[in-house]
C-alpha cells in the first residue's frame, strides 16, 4: 500500500458543521472576510472561496444535511491526470473510490459550478477524503454534479477543453447530466 502515487499538492477544503447557516454566513463573509462562492438551499450548505477562486474552499452545512451523511470531510488538490488516474490508484490499494453520493465508481465526478473534477473516499477510520483538481472551463452551476464523461461531452470543441481521458470514460456510472445539454 506504500506505492499510491496521488501526490497531495496541499489542503483545498474543509467543511464544518453549523448550528443556523444564514448566521454562519455572515460570519464567515463579514467577520473572517471571505467571498461566498455558491449556496445550495437544498442542502442548506455554502461555500466560501478562501483567496482567489478556485485557490481554497471552506464549507458549511447545516448539522446532518452533508453529503453521503457525513458533516466533516477534507479536501486534498491534486493534478488533473491524478484524478483521473485516482479510481484505479484507489482500487490497487484496497482502498473504494467514491462518486458524489458515496456510490463506487471507476470515473472522477464533477462540480459544475466551480467546476472541479473529484474523486472521494474513506480513510480506515471512515473519515471522508476527496482529490480534487480544478477545470478550466467555465462555471455550469445550473448542471450540479455530473460525471466526467457527460462534462467532457459538455465541452468537446470548449477552448478549455480537458484533454485527459479516462480509461472507460464511455461509462456515466448512475450520475445524471439531465439538467444540462451536452452542448
Amino acid at each position: 500500500m506504500g506505492d499510491l502515487m496521488i501526490e497531495a499538492r496541499d489542503l483545498f477544503e474543509v467543511h464544518l458543521p453549523v448550528n443556523d447557516l444564514d448566521k454562519a454566513i455572515e460570519f464567515y463573509r463579514d467577520i473572517v472576510g471571505l467571498r461566498l462562492a455558491h449556496v445550495v438551499t437544498t442542502r442548506e450548505a455554502a461555500f466560501f472561496w478562501i483567496g482567489p477562486a478556485g485557490n481554497a474552499m471552506l464549507g458549511l452545512w447545516m448539522a446532518g444535511s452533508g453529503p453521503q451523511s457525513v458533516t466533516l470531510h477534507t479536501a486534498f488538490r491534486v493534478s488533473l491526470a491524478d484524478i483521473v488516474a485516482a479510481p484505479g490508484a484507489l482500487r490497487s490499494a484496497g482502498i473504494t473510490p467514491l462518486d458524489f453520493n458515496g456510490r463506487p465508481t471507476d470515473l472522477p465526478v464533477v462540480l459544475a459550478w466551480m467546476p472541479a473534477a473529484a474523486v472521494y473516499f474513506r480513510d480506515p477510520s471512515g473519515h471522508l477524503l476527496e482529490y480534487i483538481a480544478m477545470l478550466p472551463h467555465e462555471p455550469r452551476p445550473e448542471c450540479g454534479v455530473v460525471s466526467w464523461r457527460v462534462w467532457e461531452l459538455m465541452n468537446e470543441g470548449a477552448a478549455g477543453r480537458v484533454p485527459v481521458r479516462a480509461a472507460g470514460a464511455s461509462d456515466t456510472k448512475g450520475m445524471s447530466g439531465d439538467d444540462c445539454d451536452s452542448g
